[in-house]
């Protein structure tokens, strides 16, 4: 039966680094918390003053498309996933992301059209690419975000006034962009893609214009949202599709494993947890949160490109992908990585 495979994997991060300690020195109150250790975040990339979230993901398109063997012209459709669709000074929702990038991109043939799932929104383009691709209805094609997130810690940076502010989380985000094009094989490639909502959880993270003066904010119930009891709905759900196929974590011999770029301390947490639930030791984490801070929706594919441009994982490794996305969002992508060159 026909699957599919990451053909080629592009990624574009702005040159400009801010520190954690220089965004916590712009706060008008005194740091009520050592951040950098909270949340493993030392650094991230910041928007350039001509960047916002449309050349961010038209950059990063370019990127997979220089490591792919596949012009633009032969792709049959493109998937723009960004949770932020800034160009210029304005936030676009039609035309949709998709249709501006086919256009620049010259991708004459490509069908078009935006998927928005929070911080799971590129794992979940890959999903329906994935299932396209399995179907018959296209051959190839791209999905692809630019997260231009930033201005979230601007606002954060101007209204936060007290020790346990919801908009703390906004501190720890980074602007990026990834794409990834996918094609048909009858070899490794995609072993399997399943993400689930709980929408109990869906008001511990609201993305929407702020309550206090202009600009957009985050507000996040970090107490709520990050513990035990959201942690395991990765884990229980992929023990009953494990379970289904006859098989283990420790069966499935992954090489390594991504979580979301969000927090160093919970992913040892969550990881500790899973290690309790599978029965199992965990693989090798890749990360890059240290460096970029959470990128949203391209963290998984900002980490892999990373991975993978410093040589760092080898043709036939299996890699877990694993999100925890606003919604909330859960779930695992399992993959078997062939010659990528980036």
């Amino acid at each position: 039966m026909l699957s599919s495979t990451i053909e080629a994997v592009g990624a574009y991060l702005p040159t400009r680094e801010v520190t954690t300690a220089q965004l916590l020195a712009q706060l008008a109150v005194d740091a009520p918390l050592d951040l950098e250790k909270v949340s493993g975040v030392r650094a991230r990339r910041v928007r350039g003053e001509a960047e916002d979230s449309f050349t961010i993901a038209l950059a990063a398109a370019r990127s997979a498309l220089d490591n792919s063997r596949y012009a633009p012209a032969d792709l049959d459709v493109i998937i723009s996933c960004s949770i932020t669709r800034t160009r210029g000074e304005d936030f676009c929702l039609e035309p949709s992301f998709a249709l501006m990038l086919r256009t620049a991109l010259g991708a004459t043939r490509a069908i078009h059209f935006d998927v928005s799932n929070a911080c799971a929104g590129m794992l979940t383009g890959v999903l329906v690419l994935d299932r396209m691709i399995r179907s018959g209805a296209v051959r190839r094609g791209m999905v692809v975000s630019g997260e231009c997130i930033t201005p979230i810690a601007d606002t954060a940076v101007r209204e936060i006034s007290q020790k346990y502010d919801p908009q703390f989380a906004s501190l720890t985000v980074g602007d990026a962009g990834a794409a990834v094009v996918l094609d048909g094989t009858d070899g490794p490639g995609l072993d399997y893609v399943e993400l689930n909502t709980s929408a109990a959880f869906a008001k511990l993270c609201l993305g929407m214009p702020s309550d206090q003066g202009p600009g957009v904010a985050l507000y996040t119930d970090n107490r709520s949202m990050h513990n035990e009891s959201r942690y395991l709905l990765w884990t229980s759900r992929q023990l009953e599709f494990l379970a289904a196929r006859g098989s283990s974590f420790a069966a499935e011999g992954y090489d390594y494993l991504i979580h979301h770029q969000f927090s160093g301390p919970a992913v040892d947490l969550i990881n500790k947890i899973a290690e309790r639930e599978f029965d199992a030791a965990m693989p090798p984490g890749l990360a890059v949160l240290d460096r970029y801070g959470n990128t949203a929706s391209t963290s998984h594919f900002v980490v892999l490109h990373d991975a993978l441009r410093q040589g760092l994982i080898a043709p036939g490794s299996k890699v877990l992908l694993v999100p925890a996305a606003s919604g909330v969002v859960a779930g695992f992508l399992s993959v078997t990585i062939g010659d990528l060159r980036v």
